[in-house]
C-alpha cells in the first residue's frame, strides 16, 4: 500500500502512438494536448515540403549540425512569431472571418495560377 494519499486513479488516459488520436485522451486543454497536437500538425505540415528539401540540399554541402540547430532555430522564431500574431488578431477578428477571408485568398491564388501561370 502507498502511504499519503492520493491512491485515486488519474483522469489521464495513455495516449496511443498515433498522430492527433494521442492527444485527445488528454482532458481540457493541458500543455501535453496542446503539446502533442502542435508537435503532429507542424510535422505532418513540414513532412517534405519545399523548405525540407532545401535543407536537405544545404546539409548535403555544409555542415549537418550547423544546418540542423540553424534550421531549428529559424523554425522555432518563424513559429514564435506565428504564434504571437495569432493570438494577437485572435483579440479583433473572429475565427470565422479569417477562414472565410483565407479561403477566399486560397481561391484567388488558385484562379490566378489556372489562367496567368505559364
Amino acid at each position: 500500500k502507498r502511504r499519503g494519499g492520493g491512491g485515486g486513479r488519474q483522469s489521464k488516459q495513455a495516449p496511443s502512438s498515433s498522430g492527433l488520436g494521442a492527444a485527445s485522451g488528454y482532458s481540457g486543454s493541458s500543455w501535453e494536448s496542446v503539446f502533442l497536437q502542435s508537435l503532429t500538425m507542424t510535422f505532418l505540415a513540414e513532412w517534405g515540403d519545399r523548405s525540407q528539401i532545401a535543407t536537405i540540399a544545404l546539409a548535403a554541402a555544409k555542415d549537418p549540425v550547423g544546418v540542423t540547430i540553424g534550421g531549428c532555430i529559424g523554425h522555432s522564431i518563424c513559429t514564435g512569431m506565428a504564434v504571437l500574431g495569432g493570438r494577437l488578431l485572435a483579440t479583433r477578428i473572429s475565427e470565422k472571418a479569417v477562414a472565410f477571408y483565407g479561403g477566399l485568398v486560397f481561391l484567388a491564388f488558385g484562379i490566378h495560377s489556372v489562367f496567368f501561370e505559364e
